[in-house]
């Protein structure tokens, strides 16, 4: 007799669509789980989700959640969603995402990414090592792999890679054999309130993994150097291009196709060696980081030294970052995920260095006004590796608050703050016209934003 887990639950997702969500919930349906959710919205990851025979509702009504019996929510659902009010009446069980998936990953072994900013990409590298070694892994990320066409595959074997969200404070949930630590920035200041309580939660989270894992850190970020000197046991490798990493970046080279860059390791109790030439087709010191800690773990794990070469050679790449959406009058047009002003210097400096000869034109959509309010200082200084800046609409995600500056003042700090020359723009039509008047010669162009501003540029080459 083949028995089922949860046989009689029905798990239902409030806010579905979410790349977070909806690769958690298509997990969970190849576990064997009663799957179905809902979302305000439909959208490609929803358009996935009904292949793989998940019900989804459009809108959010009480006859959602009917015959359900549990529900997971997402940190986008405010409190007074219709479904989850109505949970809470019925008393079921109500979940947030981070902590179904600590319910889900306790049943595997993991390889856990965590951090500001980063995180899906070396997640997406860890994927590709471990896929490519043979030993089909359970992955949960926050991005759409190429490879796979989605943001969550169920592996056969008994180890699980999962990018975690650290928004609010939900990381903590799940309990990690192994990870990666990118970065510690000022974001999600409206749940933290202070970087000292940030700090102190990476700290609790480090401090979970097991005699028998490990924790990789970036030494190079400055929060990470101070949250290393607050932990009490060195259960923990540290990379990046700092001189005292255990995983050191050596003779970093950038072209438009790829990065190249050698590793000086040492281990404690292990003579120092070097492993040259490894090979990854992404452009920035950030990714050569993020490569680096995806070898630090495949290393620890036995994998040998061919299998993570290819593993990261081959890499398909992640939908949203830094990728080619099409060409216009001989300029190269670009889609970034990047809008938080560590995410924008890192890609505006990659792109500098491997676009060297061509003018840098960023269409920079900023997403929600707390963050703008939280990091406008950042952010006026954020674009100095650009020569041109096309600034559009805040794409609010929700939020109902109002600016705390004029945005006509920002557009001109910018200009004065980063040195480069600033135009705004009303909307997508006005983004359209002045593609087509102005973007001409040598330029690149790299829209950049975590809101529309995707769409506005896959739908530019029928508008121009």
């Amino acid at each position: 007799m083949k028995i089922k887990l949860a046989k009689s639950e029905v798990i239902h997702f409030v806010g579905i669509g979410g790349i977070g969500m909806s690769g958690l919930a298509l997990v969970m349906k190849r576990r064997g789980f009663k799957v179905q959710g809902s979302d305000l919205n439909s959208n490609k990851n929803i358009e996935r989700l009904k292949k793989n025979g998940i019900k989804v509702f459009i809108g959010h009504e009480i006859k959602n959640i009917s015959n359900s019996t549990i529900i997971v929510i997402s940190s986008a659902v405010k409190k007074n969603n219709i479904e989850l009010i109505s949970a809470q009446k019925k008393n079921l069980p109500i979940y947030k995402r981070g902590d179904m998936l600590g319910h889900i990953t306790s049943l595997t072994k993991n390889i856990v990414v965590v951090g500001s900013h980063g995180k899906t990409t070396t997640t997406s590298l860890v994927a590709s090592i471990l896929s490519r070694s043979n030993l089909d892994p359970t992955i949960i990320n926050g991005g759409v792999l190429k490879s796979f066409n989605s943001s969550a595959r169920l592996g056969r074997s008994n180890w699980s890679i999962v990018e975690l969200d650290e928004s609010d404070g939900s990381f903590l949930k799940v309990q990690p054999t192994y990870s990666i630590i990118t970065n510690i920035d000022k974001e999600h200041m409206d749940y933290y309130k202070s970087m000292d309580k940030l700090l102190n939660l990476f700290g609790e989270y480090i401090n979970k993994v097991p005699s028998f894992g490990k924790s990789f850190i970036c030494i190079d970020d400055k929060n990470n150097s101070k949250l290393i000197k607050s932990l009490k046991i060195k259960n923990y490798n540290t990379y990046g291009i700092h001189q005292d990493s255990n995983f050191r970046i050596s003779k970093p080279i950038q072209t438009k196709d790829w990065s190249t860059f050698d590793l000086i390791i040492r281990l404690t109790g292990k003579k120092v060696f070097t492993i040259n030439n490894f090979k990854i087709p992404l452009i920035g010191l950030h990714n050569i980081r993020n490569a680096t800690a995806s070898i630090a773990v495949a290393i620890s794990l036995g994998i040998p030294i061919y299998m993570i070469k290819n593993g990261l050679k081959k890499f398909k790449g992640v939908q949203r970052r830094f990728n080619k959406v099409f060409d216009y009058k001989g300029v190269s047009f670009f889609d970034d995920y990047a809008h938080h002003p560590t995410e924008i210097k890192e890609v505006l400096s990659g792109v500098k260095t491997a676009y060297s000869t061509e003018k840098i034109v960023c269409i920079f959509q900023p997403h929600r006004i707390s963050r703008l309010n939280d990091l406008k200082s950042e952010f006026v200084k954020c674009f100095k590796q650009a020569d041109e800046v096309i600034l559009c609409p805040v794409f609010s995600a929700g939020e109902n608050i109002k600016l705390k500056f004029d945005y006509e003042n920002f557009a001109k700090e910018i200009s004065d703050q980063s040195k480069v020359q600033m135009y705004l723009i009303k909307d997508k039509n006005n983004l359209a016209k002045f593609i087509k008047q102005h973007v001409h010669g040598n330029k690149i162009v790299i829209g950049m934003g975590a809101g529309s501003i995707s769409s506005w540029l896959k739908e530019l080459p029928k508008n121009i």
